[in-house]
């Protein structure tokens, strides 16, 4: 059996402020809507809260009107602002049970052959379990697998699972498997805090129990951890080493249940030496990419142009399990390396850059089991 992950960013429309080429500009904006985001889930807003909402609000382009360019406020019953007609804004709510609607990232179209290259590069990695990144829901996903991956001669998975995780951005993992490798039980960690009452996972860290055609059981958790894109560097940084270390219990809390084939996969958003992942990767997970088994392309990385420092995407295999692995890789055909997408061998498709499925490899490995 072929297991594989793949950060699908690419399926279906996404945040128009995530295609941004200037990055700078997309992190100011997303810190900006999540402090918002924060303050309008408050119980009870305090005068000093209402004030600090006019200044993100007025920040964010949404003084005049509900739309901005990047951000869309949605008040469908009750009213959390108004406009006065004299000018400038007033909170009128009291709390978030006063309106009934959301903040929302403005969406725009993703182009037409990065989602068709983003279904080639599924259909030519073959996985018969796949774990997927930055998906923006179940429904998408299922209208991916059931109309695209036809429409270009790839196989549709049978099973479809994705369970809606922290990110208020709406990009989720999931996991799609083939017909004969049934998805048995499977627990999410949305609700797991850490010490300060806060959520671990910025997405989730599902745990999928996939049955093989000849009844092994495979534990699959799929990841995708806190980014360094934007906010606080240090901040980031003890989350993802706050994630690193819950993975690692649920981990051996599998290993404690006598459950030996477990493999963590997805994009865990730093390096293999890095300080956060350290609890992660010294519990005696090995990655495939280390394995005598692996096929050794020159790139040591999995995102953008592959260099040492953008290995940020795994598979990491319980010891019972690496022993099962027979054949690993990483598929770059998708991805747009280097300044004319010339580093290796892409697809004709892909023009230019907006082309690119993903600007992550998706990463795999055969087990026998």
């Amino acid at each position: 059996m072929r297991l594989a992950s793949f950060n699908v960013e690419n399926l279906f429309d996404r945040a128009k402020i995530m295609n941004k080429d200037n990055w700078n500009e997309g992190r100011e904006v997303l810190t900006l809507f999540n402090k918002l985001l924060n303050l309008l889930e408050k119980q009870t807003y305090s005068n000093a809260d209402k004030a600090r909402m006019i200044e993100l609000f007025t920040q964010l382009g949404l003084a005049k009107s509900d739309t901005s360019e990047y951000v869309l406020l949605r008040q469908n019953k009750g009213r959390l602002l108004k406009r006065p007609r004299a000018g400038g804004l007033e909170v009128v709510a009291g709390g978030r049970a006063d309106w009934i609607g959301s903040l929302e990232l403005v969406d725009e179209p993703i182009d037409e052959r990065a989602t068709r290259n983003t279904a080639q590069v599924i259909r030519d990695v073959g996985a018969d379990v796949l774990g997927v990144v930055e998906a923006e829901g179940r429904i998408q996903l299922k209208e991916f697998n059931d109309f695209l991956l036809p429409a270009i001669e790839g196989e549709p998975y049978q099973h479809i699972m994705l369970i809606d995780g922290n990110d208020n951005r709406g990009i989720d993992v999931g996991l799609l498997t083939r017909q004969n490798f049934s998805i048995g039980p499977m627990f999410s960690h949305i609700d797991d805090l850490d010490d300060d009452g806060k959520e671990i996972f910025s997405r989730d860290c599902p745990e999928y129990c996939v049955v093989t055609p000849s009844g092994a059981k495979l534990w699959v958790l799929v990841n995708h951890l806190k980014s360094k894109g934007y906010g606080n560097q240090a901040d980031n940084d003890r989350k993802r080493l706050a994630q690193a270390k819950a993975i690692r219990r649920i981990y051996e809390a599998l290993l404690l249940r006598n459950e030996k084939h477990v493999a963590v996969i997805g994009d865990l958003n730093d390096t293999p030496d890095s300080n956060p992942l350290q609890p992660l990767m010294s519990a005696g997970l090995k990655d495939v990419s280390a394995l005598a088994v692996y096929e050794d392309d020159g790139h040591p990385g999995t995102f953008k142009n592959g260099t040492k420092s953008q290995k940020i995407d795994y598979i990491l295999l319980s010891p019972a399990l690496a022993q099962k692995a027979t054949k690993a890789a990483v598929f770059r055909k998708g991805v747009w390396g280097g300044t004319h997408g010339d580093r290796w061998e892409i697809y004709p498709e892909m023009e230019k850059e907006e082309h690119a499925a993903s600007d992550h490899a998706a990463i795999w490995c055969d087990l026998s089991i």
